[in-house]
């Protein structure tokens, strides 16, 4: 959702603070280090229960996940090894993020509650693996109701509010579920139609 004229305003903020990172000598692969470092300081935090801080730890994860691609095209160092980074550490910081929720309310709630967050790891990595595949097919796969960046916004408002943390989660489970399916369904039309193409001309 958070892509289109939102994608392109928060672009053109970061810009000049990529040509100014790379002025003083930082790379984007150093950012994305520094990315990894403070989902750690995060999932830990989270884990021991002190959840405002772990919050701040996540708001500070995004802010060198924003500027790592500003400062690769500021310095003309973008390539696909640096994509396939910063997209790994992504996924990194989002299981670490939820493992470090399981890590809490393991020791907080107890029961089987602490599988909910692996339940929502599971499926957000199901539509990680729905757009990298359509796109190896030459699909798209883009889009949906609950992408990262929405969920990395309403994970923060459920470590913000712990008595609302367990109905965030099952909310995120369930929007994020149907983003899944979405995302299946739009490649699944796209596959379809090039059957019928296909069909039509033999």
């Amino acid at each position: 959702m958070f892509d289109g004229s939102f994608r392109n305003g928060v672009d053109s903020v970061v810009r000049p603070v990529g040509r100014v990172l790379v002025r003083l000598g930082v790379s984007a692969n150093l950012l994305t280090c520094i990315g990894l470092i403070m989902s750690v300081a995060a999932c830990v935090l989270v884990g021991k229960g002190q959840l405002q801080m772990g919050l701040a730890f996540l708001i500070l994860t995004a802010v060198p996940d924003l500027l790592d691609g500003a400062v690769a095209v500021a310095a003309g160092t973008s390539s696909k090894r640096g994509a396939f980074f910063d997209s790994t550490a992504d996924r990194v910081t989002d299981g670490l993020l939820l493992c470090g929720i399981a890590w809490h309310l393991a020791e907080s709630e107890g029961g089987t509650i602490m599988l909910l967050p692996m339940a929502l790891l599971g499926v957000s990595s199901l539509i990680s693996y729905e757009r990298a595949k359509a796109e190896l097919l030459g699909y798209d796969a883009k889009g949906g109701l609950m992408e990262r960046a929405e969920r990395m916004v309403v994970l923060g408002f459920g470590l913000c509010f712990e008595a609302l943390l367990v109905p965030v989660l099952w909310f995120m489970l369930v929007l994020t579920a149907f983003t899944a399916a979405q995302r299946f369904v739009k490649v699944w039309r796209q596959a379809t139609i090039d059957i019928s193409s296909s069909n039509s001309k033999s």
